[in-house]
């Protein structure tokens, strides 16, 4: 149950910072408000069962997310611009002190590791969200989504670099052992380091075209692709 608080601080960080730095000029309040809700049903979740599962104040900041999630989101519904980015930032605050509290027995090089892969799930999920939008908004402007993209693959990038460290440092961490965790390895390096670039940037280039929706199909996958990768990475650290 632990390993499930841990995923869900990480994607609602992930995907509380994406709406903190996604234009307001260029995406409508109606997007930021409906995907503060979905900040809040993490948040929520995860203050529940931290608030038995893992010890410390964890379940605390998770709490205060919620809150600012619930706050941001009647934020934005009066299009209180100001406002509501200010209430997504503090969601995204309070989620990521969380995750780092739930790290705390594996030491800073764990927490900031969750940090980055709670960026590569939250930022994925946030472009295939933005891109879905634009069947509410045809006509808003494809350099929005663009955008997103580009920060999922730089979160990507860093988790590369996080994960070829850690290989170097210790390399028997990557040997194939038999059964399920040969699977899991296998699982964690053909999906989420290898084929989650391959799908973001099918999807940038898609937008080049431009067609959204085909774009956003793709990003369907890549959320996947994402999400099994970080998951199975968990479960490698934790076993």
């Amino acid at each position: 149950m632990r390993l499930l608080v841990d995923f869900l601080c990480r994607f609602g960080w992930g995907l509380a910072i994406a709406l903190a730095v996604t234009p307001a000029t260029l995406v409508p309040a109606g997007f930021f408000r409906v995907n503060l809700l979905v900040v809040l049903g993490l948040a929520s979740v995860a203050a529940f069962l931290a608030r038995v599962e893992v010890p410390g104040p964890a379940w605390i900041l998770a709490t205060v997310a919620a809150v600012a999630s619930w706050l941001g989101s009647i934020a934005w519904f009066g299009e209180r611009t100001r406002a509501g980015m200010a209430f997504c930032r503090a969601a995204a605050v309070s989620l990521a002190a969380a995750t780092v509290l739930v790290q705390e027995r594996s030491g800073v090089a764990a927490a900031g590791e969750a940090l980055v892969s709670g960026l590569v799930v939250g930022l994925t999920v946030h472009a295939m969200l933005l891109g879905h939008w634009y069947l509410n908004a045809p006509g808003m402007s494809v350099d929005a989504l663009k955008r997103m993209i580009d920060w999922a693959l730089a979160a990507w990038a860093l988790a590369v670099v996080i994960t070829l460290a850690a290989v170097a440092i210790e390399p028997a961490s990557v040997r194939l052992a038999g059964g399920t965790a040969a699977a899991l390895v296998s699982l964690r390096w053909l999906a989420g380091l290898v084929g989650l670039p391959v799908l973001l940037v099918m999807s940038r280039k898609t937008l080049d075209i431009p067609n959204t929706q085909s774009a956003t199909g793709i990003l369907y996958v890549a959320c996947l692709a994402a999400i099994l990768g970080e998951l199975t990475a968990q479960l490698l650290r934790a076993s």
